[in-house]
């Protein structure tokens, strides 16, 4: 259950993170996004997900999220 729930999470993170900064991907890409922002968030912010629950988890996701976009922007993808 534990991957289905990253699967979920990651893919609303993706799509949330995508949208924040102005990203046009794929299904595929955006979940990647989000599945990778959900583990970089939950292992970053993992005192605040025991503290406030499940909520702080996305919360979490879509910044990592976020990260990994910027990331992606800066050394990947040169304009």
């Amino acid at each position: 259950m534990p991957i289905v729930w990253l699967i979920i999470l990651g893919a609303a993170a993706g799509f949330l993170a995508t949208r924040f900064m102005k990203v046009d991907t794929d299904v595929p890409t955006t979940m990647a996004i989000g599945i990778g922002g959900a583990l970089i968030g939950g292992l970053l912010l993992r005192t605040l997900l025991s503290v406030m629950g499940a909520l702080s988890g996305l919360v979490g996701a879509v910044l990592g999220a976020m990260l990994l976009i910027w990331l992606w922007q800066t050394y990947i993808v040169k304009k």
